[in-house]
């Protein structure tokens, strides 16, 4: 559905004291920031990697990018 259809009208306006304690959400600003990229992996492969990842206790991506870097560097 469209936000132009959603009724927002019962939704009451944010206060001043609940804008002030707000905060930004998501990834912080860095001046070393990945690029998002899409590829495919078999998905056997990915399977792997997630597992491999998960016995080393790190994120599968932290992990792809450590092999890739390693791989790159000869």
């Amino acid at each position: 559905m469209p936000d132009s259809r959603i009724d927002f009208s019962d939704i009451p306006e944010s206060t001043d004291e609940e804008l002030k304690g707000a905060r930004r959400v998501g990834r912080p600003k860095s001046a070393h920031a990945k690029q998002l990229i899409a590829i495919r992996i078999d998905p056997r492969l990915l399977a792997r990697l997630r597992r491999l990842a998960r016995s080393k206790q790190k994120p599968y991506q932290t992990l792809i990018h450590e092999l890739l870097d390693q791989a790159a560097a000869g």
